[in-house]
């Protein structure tokens, strides 16, 4: 997938935001995403509060933040980031020299999406961003799609298959429920990384309340279950309460392939699939 691709994700400036007290640290991550993302705004930022003044200014797409920054710990940078109202769940990834120390003391916490060790060199952080900004084709995806029109929902389908994604439709929030409960007693033989779902379903429930059931009946937290909910509402306060109630991102209606499965593969990337099925 190239860099092309993926700015039409993320809006045709994408804003990364990039926070190390180190001037040159913020300068080469700048420049790789500059390399591999044209036309990225990159917002350095060397303290907590310079970020926080960044996150009231508008959503960004990527968070990289050290650890020690000279107004406290970088894990407040992906607190803010997760709490900010609007924002989309994106990477916060920790670069640091105290990474694996944090790790093997388990002092990550659910905010943060990755994390690199400085220790590793320069050469090799930009190899990491990059497979972040340009990600690849996710091997063994099961996408669960809840949509209620059988027109919308076999284009759709045929989009994802395209790219390698396998595809469970269903045609109401309560049937994904049935189908989830399967899976977490072990009685089902899909095992699903994503939810697809329209906002508006036929039947006594939404894509909101399929949305908010996830996240609270089953407790699926955004890395161990991403939602992506389709749209056609622009009004951004109703956008906005969905990605409150626990939605990963949106994609706005009329659907094009590219955006559609840029985001999918965007948000398997960011929720480890491939590392988590690896551990099980």
């Amino acid at each position: 997938m190239s860099s092309q691709q993926l700015r039409h994700l993320i809006s045709d400036a994408p804003r990364v935001m990039v926070v190390d007290g180190s001037k040159m640290v913020r300068k080469m991550i700048a420049d790789v995403l500059n390399r591999e993302l044209p036309g990225v705004e990159v917002i350095g930022c060397a303290s907590i509060a310079e970020a926080r003044v960044a996150l009231q200014a508008g959503a960004v797409h990527l968070v990289t933040t050290s650890l020690a920054l000279p107004d406290g710990d970088g894990l407040e940078i992906a607190r803010s980031v997760r709490e900010a109202a609007g924002q989309a769940y994106v990477p916060v990834i920790v670069v640091s020299g105290d990474a694996q120390q944090h790790l093997v003391e388990r002092r990550f916490t659910e905010y943060v999406t990755d994390y690199f060790d400085k220790s590793l060199g320069h050469e090799a952080l930009a190899a990491f961003i990059r497979g972040y900004v340009q990600p690849q084709p996710v091997a063994g995806a099961t996408v669960l799609y809840i949509e209620d029109s059988r027109v919308v929902a076999e284009t759709t389908k045929r989009m994802l298959e395209r790219h390698d994604l396998k595809v469970i439709h269903v045609i109401r929030a309560e049937d994904a429920f049935a189908l989830l409960t399967a899976e977490s007693l072990g009685l089902s033989t899909h095992r699903f990384d994503i939810v697809l779902t329209d906002v508006t379903l036929k039947g006594e429930l939404s894509g909101r309340d399929v949305v908010q059931r996830i996240r609270v009946d089953f407790a699926y937290g955004k890395r161990r279950l991403p939602i992506l909910v389709m749209t056609g509402d622009d009004n951004r306060d109703n956008q906005s309460a969905l990605l409150q109630a626990g939605a990963n991102d949106l994609v706005l209606k009329p659907i094009e392939e590219r955006l559609l499965v840029t985001k999918v593969l965007f948000q398997l990337r960011v929720s480890g699939m491939e590392e988590a099925r690896a551990a099980s």
